[in-house]
């Protein structure tokens, strides 16, 4: 399941939602993503995130769909917020469960490099010193490859 919306999470309810009654799952994984209250050295007062609507849940659904294949997962829930955020603010969360941990760290961190490195999402740092668009990182794609060498590997 994806979800991209305005509005906060509670981590503890979408948990909960995910493996409710569900005694196939041995395993379940969690990473949270927060706006830091730093960018570039500065303090950041907001982060604004954009996003290609349509194209973006579609890309989400193919992360979590290549994750549910890849590493057998029992359940899965990638849900990413866009609009106006505060330092300290939620921004992500990847839900990954499965029968097993191995299976549930690698899917976590597969679907977090996934959604950093191939969702259209934007981001614009407000600070003192005004606006900034958030150019792409080289470890985001860094990340991404090591999943292309794990496949060429097996």
């Amino acid at each position: 399941m994806i979800r991209i919306q305005e509005a906060d999470f509670d981590i503890g309810a979408e948990l909960s939602a995910l493996t409710a009654a569900r005694a196939d799952i041995g395993a379940v994984v969690t990473f949270t993503g927060q706006v830091r209250g730093q960018a570039d050295g500065g303090p950041l007062t907001e982060l604004r995130i954009e996003h290609y609507p349509g194209m973006t849940e579609r890309e989400l659904e193919r992360v979590e769909q290549e994750a549910k294949e890849r590493f057998g997962l029992q359940a899965s829930l990638i849900v990413h917020r866009h609009g106006a955020l505060k330092p300290g603010d939620n921004i992500v969360l990847v839900i990954a469960a499965s029968r097993h941990r191995d299976a549930a760290f690698d899917a976590a961190r597969f679907m977090m490099d996934s959604v950093k490195s191939r969702a259209p999402f934007w981001k614009c740092e407000k600070g003192p010193g005004g606006d900034r668009w958030v150019e792409a990182k080289a470890d985001d794609d860094t990340a991404r490859t090591r999943w292309h060498k794990k496949d060429a590997a097996e």
